[in-house]
């Protein structure tokens, strides 16, 4: 960008290399645990004798008990520890998905999928606190795109591994074998690996580390520095950005929850091939993930990177499964769906979190990701209940999940951001500005390219003393 001023060249990769893989892990088995459910439908449905809806209900109600911990997860990180929340929660989580192989009748199964949601809740926000306590925001959406790979990797993990345990047992083996993951992989790994901040990890140069420093102290120049959920609550933007991830939700999780049975509608194959094919769409998400959140650091447009996706995957979807005769044809278009489903994901998130002052951040992307997430209840419901209205036709379906990613994306385009001066620009265009006011006032010289540390723009929940806009 011409005439942008250039940041501190980036020192050291120890946060990279170490702390995102570590997040990356906990999250890989923390989607697993909550997606599984999506191949054990078929014998849910045949041995406690529900129905499609029943089904998509016991998938989706995970996210009513989601919404519990969300914002006191993000405000416990912000406050307490990230580290400390995570490790707990890494446990009870264990549990939950270990006891959802145990339950005898369907309103078990509800309750224990509700508590499994209880106890994942909190920990999505706490990541994303984390994170911001680690990346300047000039790598921000790379850094949250990298760790939000996590879905695609989980799900291309979780297929065919769900795919190999169901062709020589039955849903409830599944639930214990994966539900142990988190005690014997997630976490003796975080609590031996994760750190708040980068003061206290060893594994740290003292060159990373303050360059880390320098560059967070400069990317809250200007912010604000009292608030409170109340102006949370009263600020459009957030709700704006709630409602945007509301349908984006709507679209994915109807999307991934009912993925292994599309494709075995499409394809007619065994339970692995089912698992195998499954996880070529997630590929294609690590891709979209990766080229939309490194567009996004480089222009800063990230209204305009989370339309671009959504409408790709909108169009993707309904093309699937309107060629689902053509099976190759279909699980190329369905693959591109999810690729366009999940590349949203870091643009997203590095706008949500500089629609806030910094000491809210936590809380209020808590709010937006409790509130969104009803979405991943409303998402494999509807999906089941228009199958079973529609004879079990996946068109309705597909159309309805196609419609809200579409809606996602046009809602994005008026998300607005305030310039330092405190006027409302363009979507995309005020988030700019904002970052250029936090370079001029650092006197700061030309701009370097996204990889090479682009100048820093806001701190999470802030911006260079920008706050929403509306």
């Amino acid at each position: 960008m011409a005439g942008t001023a250039a940041s501190p060249v980036p020192v050291g990769r120890a946060r990279w290399t170490r702390l995102i893989p570590i997040a990356i892990v906990v999250y890989v088995i923390s989607f697993m645990d909550r997606t599984n459910i999506g191949f054990a439908f078929t014998g849910i449905g045949s041995d406690l004798h529900v129905n499609a809806a029943d089904q998509g209900l016991a998938g989706g109600i995970f996210f009513i008990g989601y919404m519990v911990l969300q914002i006191p997860g993000g405000h416990l990180a912000e406050r307490w520890s990230a580290k400390k929340f995570v490790g707990i929660m890494i446990l009870v989580w264990g549990l939950f998905a270990i006891l959802s192989g145990v339950v005898q009748n369907f309103a078990e199964l509800l309750v224990v999928r509700f508590l499994l949601g209880v106890a994942e809740g909190g920990i999505w926000p706490a990541i994303l606190v984390l994170i911001s306590h680690w990346f300047p925001v000039a790598e921000r959406a790379r850094a949250y795109g990298f760790w939000m790979m996590n879905i695609a990797i989980s799900s291309i993990i979780t297929a065919p591994l769900s795919g190999w345990i169901l062709s020589m047992a039955d849903w409830r083996v599944l639930f214990f074998v994966e539900g142990a993951f988190p005690f014997v992989i997630a976490a003796p790994l975080w609590w031996a690996l994760a750190a708040d901040r980068p003061s206290e990890a060893s594994w740290v140069s003292r060159e990373e580390r303050e360059y880390i420093e320098t560059a967070l102290a400069r990317d809250e120049v200007g912010a604000p520095q009292r608030a409170g959920m109340r102006d949370v609550f009263r600020s459009a933007t957030v709700w704006r950005l709630v409602v945007v991830y509301f349908l984006i939700q709507i679209g994915f999780y109807g999307l991934n929850l009912w993925l292994p049975h599309l494709v075995k509608t499409t394809t007619g194959g065994s339970s692995t091939m089912v698992g195998l094919v499954t996880a070529i769409p997630y590929l294609f998400g690590i891709a979209g993930l990766w080229f939309n959140a490194r567009a996004a650091d480089r222009d800063r447009r990230y209204s305009f990177h989370v339309l671009v996706s959504m409408a790709i995957g909108a169009v993707a979807l309904v093309l699937s499964v309107a060629l689902g005769h053509q099976p190759e044809v279909s699980i190329l278009l369905v693959s591109i769906a999810m690729g366009g489903a999940l590349a949203y994901d870091g643009p997203f998130w590095a706008s949500a979190s500089r629609a806030m002052p910094v000491a809210i951040a936590g809380g209020a992307m808590g709010l937006i990701n409790a509130l969104g997430n009803l979405g991943g209840f409303a998402g494999p419901y509807l999906g089941g209940y228009l199958q079973d209205v529609s004879g079990g036709s996946f068109m309705s379906t597909a159309v309805v999940l196609a419609v809200a990613l579409l809606l996602a994306g046009l809602v994005m385009l008026t998300v607005r951001h305030r310039t330092e001066s405190g006027g409302a620009g363009e979507p995309g265009g005020g988030e700019r500005q904002a970052v250029e006011a936090a370079r001029r006032a650092a006197g700061e010289g030309p701009g370097g390219a996204p990889g090479s540390g682009s100048g820093p723009g806001s701190a999470p929940g802030s911006g260079s003393g920008s706050g929403t806009a509306d």
